[in-house]
């Protein structure tokens, strides 16, 4: 079996793959003061609790944007799940061609996510993720990876505002009764989840304008069902898109991977 993990800034994402099938999946907090330990035996109890064993598991696949915590969870892997993790990064086989300025600026969940909609759905393609980031991504037709658009996720912009105006609250991001927010709390969803909506909205034309009218829309990340909710342009939510991704890299990548497709 194949475990993937996707090292965010806000969560940590880990897969379990039998072949192609995602069997188990589990949605962690980064916490970046943890040490090699605590990331090794909090893997080690996810498989087990998944009712597997060091035996069952063939390989590993990292993405990480989180530099400094990079180092401490390929340790992990080491020392509790006695793996050599193949992490995703400059000289990784990937399948498409990564047309930035510079290639090595592209985050590896990125490249991920690009590599999972190039074989799931094929381009061109606007890839929305909504994470602690929300970044759009373009794919052409060919599977080139053009570059995109970053921006704050919704949930960074809602800690902004409780952080930096002193009379707005902390707020769970909930849809709203109507638009036009009658309390504080409701004027504040309005503005965050409708707000990012139209800009959603805005965005895909925009790059539709660039890509071309058959471009499809995948969105995957934890926001992305609630604002795929509100509007028509989000045409398939793939939650687990990033770690399908790592998949397909490390079939690409890895000479065991027709023995472990098979277990």
């Amino acid at each position: 079996m194949l475990l993937t993990i996707d090292l965010g800034n806000t969560n940590l994402t880990i897969g379990l793959y039998q072949g192609e099938t995602l069997m188990h999946h589990w949605r962690l907090a980064t916490d970046q003061t943890r040490m090699p330990d605590e990331y090794g035996l909090q893997l080690l109890g996810l498989l087990t609790n998944a009712g597997r064993t060091l035996a069952d598991l063939t390989g590993i696949c990292l993405a990480s944007v989180v530099p400094p915590l990079t180092g401490r969870v390929v340790q992990a892997c080491h020392e509790y799940l006695k793996q050599e993790p193949l992490v995703v990064d400059t000289g990784v086989k990937t399948g498409i061609r990564i047309r930035y300025e510079d290639p090595k600026a592209v985050g590896a969940d990125r490249v991920a996510d690009a590599v999972a909609v190039m074989h799931l759905y094929g381009g061109p393609a606007c890839i929305i993720d909504f994470g602690t980031a929300t970044t759009f991504n373009a794919l052409t037709k060919n599977g080139d990876y053009l570059g995109g658009a970053i921006t704050a996720g919704i949930n960074l912009a809602a800690e902004a505002l409780f952080t930096h105006a002193a009379k707005l609250p902390r707020i769970d991001l909930q849809r709203p009764p109507n638009v036009i927010g009658r309390n504080t709390v409701h004027a504040m969803q309005s503005g965050l989840l409708f707000g990012y909506v139209s800009m959603v909205e805005g965005m895909v034309m925009r790059f539709r304008e660039e890509l071309g009218p058959e471009m499809k829309v995948i969105a995957t990340g934890g926001l992305a069902e609630v604002v795929a909710r509100e509007t028509p342009v989000i045409q398939t939510v793939a939650l687990w898109l990033t770690l399908d991704g790592l998949r397909m890299i490390w079939e690409l990548n890895s000479s065991n991977s027709c023995n472990a497709s098979n277990r």
